[in-house]
């Protein structure tokens, strides 16, 4: 009996030491190394060389045909309605930037007219004391307009994403124009007036009490030839102390091309 106890003692003594060996190896066994990232370098994209960009065949926006709304920033007492419009054209010399083409300057001279339909006022361009606009609900005018024409010199800073191809990619300027007064009227056609009559036009013509120089900022975004554009005059109509404040503002399309 005591020959078993002593042999299953010493079966169970060799067994726990065999797995504490076996634990001790499985411990000290090395880790796998993890996989080293690899790192891609960024291809850079070449720089584009406008040097080789053929630009002979470049259509330059020489001409350009404006035509939009147009309204007043004014005085409350002044009343306006109808289809109040502007049409512009120019014809501008193109200056694409050497180092980028895509930028350029225009500059060239055009005209600029403004026509603004008044509701229930009579303008007198000459009175003395300068541009009067009165309350008239007596006669009764089927069209009154007071129209402005100008020499005008745009300068824009363009932008074109296809500058080998104008006719097609967008389009994006800003700039101002300077212009000089060539004319200034009221155009009335008449139903009836105060006195009964009736079925006739008349106009006034007289610019002394306008101010000869305008000053508008603009700016245009389009595709190919086609875009929009919009202007705001910083400049009043009329010289101080003669007239109304009246700045006019505008939006509108602009046709371009050549």
């Amino acid at each position: 009996m005591k020959k078993i106890l002593g042999l299953l003692l010493l079966t169970l003594t060799l067994t726990a030491s065999a797995q504490d060996k076996e634990d001790k190896g499985k411990a000290k066994a090395p880790k796998e190394p993890k996989p080293a990232k690899v790192v891609v370098p960024k291809e850079e994209k070449p720089k584009p060389d406008y040097s080789k960009l053929d630009l002979s065949k470049r259509a330059s926006d020489h001409l350009m045909l404006q035509f939009g709304v147009t309204g007043w920033s004014k005085p409350d007492n002044i009343t306006i309605k109808g289809f109040n419009r502007t049409f512009n054209g120019y014809f501008l010399f193109d200056f694409p930037f050497k180092s980028n083409p895509r930028y350029s300057v225009a500059v060239g001279p055009g005209i600029g007219t403004d026509n603004m339909y008044l509701d229930k006022m009579a303008v007198d361009l000459n009175d003395r004391n300068g541009v009067q606009f009165t309350r008239d609900t007596i006669t009764k005018y089927k069209k009154n307009k007071f129209a402005t024409a100008y020499l005008e010199a745009p300068l824009e800073l363009r932008y074109a994403t296809k500058p080998d191809n104008m006719n097609s990619g967008w389009k994006l300027a800003i700039g101002v124009k300077i212009g000089t007064l060539l004319d200034s009227k009221v155009k009335s056609k008449i139903d009836l007036d105060a006195t009964g009559t009736g079925g006739y036009f008349a106009k006034e013509k007289d610019k002394r009490f306008l101010n000869t120089t305008r000053v508008a900022f603009t700016a245009r975004a389009g595709l190919g030839n086609f875009s929009f554009f919009g202007s705001y005059q910083v400049s009043a109509v009329f010289k101080e102390g003669l007239g109304p404040v009246l700045r006019p503002w505008t939006i509108g399309v602009t046709l371009s091309g050549l």
